[in-house]
This record gives structure tokens, C-alpha cells and sequence, in this order.
């Protein structure tokens, strides 16, 4: 594996985890978004969304299966497949004076939960930070093999 090959999986990685922070940065920005799209002559709610990822190329256990038969071999890197809706159901707050209460006093409120983007949020700013730290350190590494020419 050259050094080069390690910034861009790394860089991969990077650029996955961001999305993922800008994805649960827009649910949390639409969590009491009550008109998001029109369906059917209605509004319906926000849907929270989710970000799903896989690896560039084969998966892991073909690696380990190489790595296992001595081969040297590498993955190279993740890539974002999709961003798909979650399907959990809209919570349900009885508020009759919100103007988008049903004829029960209703509201259908967006399927967000402040708590799980949290989460997934510290959890993206983690692997973030984490991967910046092996771009550096390559970085470093880099900077002394060029050192040595010296």
C-alpha cells in the first residue's frame, strides 16, 4: 500500500463523516417542521434522514480472507450510497390550536428525535476528528521520508 493510497481512504472517510454531520445538522434544523411535503392534497411532516455508507470496494471479508492468505491487500476507502428517509411514524401532540391539527386536535410532528442526532452527531464529530489524526500522522510520515532525501 503506498502513503498515497492512505490519505485517500482516509480523505474518504473525511468526506463520508461530514455529510453525515450536514444530514443530522438538517434534522435537527427540521424538527418541528410540520409542512414538508405536499402528498396526496396534504402536508406531511419532516422525515428525519440517514446516511448509508459501504465500502469503495470489496468487502471486509474478502480482506480478511487476503489478509489470512498473506496477501497484501487494502481496502479502499467508504463511500456514501444514499441518503434514505427514516421510516419510524410522525409523533403524535395534541395541540387544537396549531394550524396543522387534524379535526381531533392532532398534530403530526416530524419522526426527529433531538436525543438520537446527538448521539449520531458526536458519534460523526468522532470518527471525523479520528481520521483527521491518521491524515496527519501520514501526513508527519511523509514529511520525514522527504527528510531523509535530504
Amino acid at each position: 500500500m503506498s502513503m498515497f493510497q492512505n490519505l485517500d481512504i482516509t480523505a474518504s472517510a473525511l468526506t463520508a463523516q461530514r455529510l453525515r454531520m450536514d444530514v443530522v445538522s438538517s434534522n435537527m434544523a427540521n424538527v418541528d417542521t410540520t409542512r414538508a411535503r405536499f402528498v396526496n392534497g396534504q402536508w406531511e411532516p419532516y422525515r428525519r434522514k440517514l446516511v448509508v455508507m459501504e465500502p469503495r470496494q470489496e468487502g471486509f471479508s474478502t480482506y480478511l480472507q487476503a489478509a489470512m492468505n498473506s496477501r497484501d491487500s487494502v481496502g479502499g476507502g467508504v463511500r456514501v450510497t444514499k441518503i434514505v428517509e427514516d421510516p419510524a411514524p410522525f409523533k403524535l401532540v395534541y395541540d387544537p390550536s396549531h394550524p396543522d391539527a387534524d379535526r381531533n386536535g392532532y398534530v403530526r410532528l416530524p419522526n426527529v428525535d433531538p436525543l438520537k442526532e446527538m448521539v449520531d452527531l458526536m458519534s460523526a464529530t468522532r470518527s471525523y476528528e479520528a481520521n483527521v489524526t491518521v491524515f496527519n500522522a501520514t501526513k508527519g510520515m511523509l514529511m520525514k521520508a522527504l527528510e531523509i532525501g535530504k
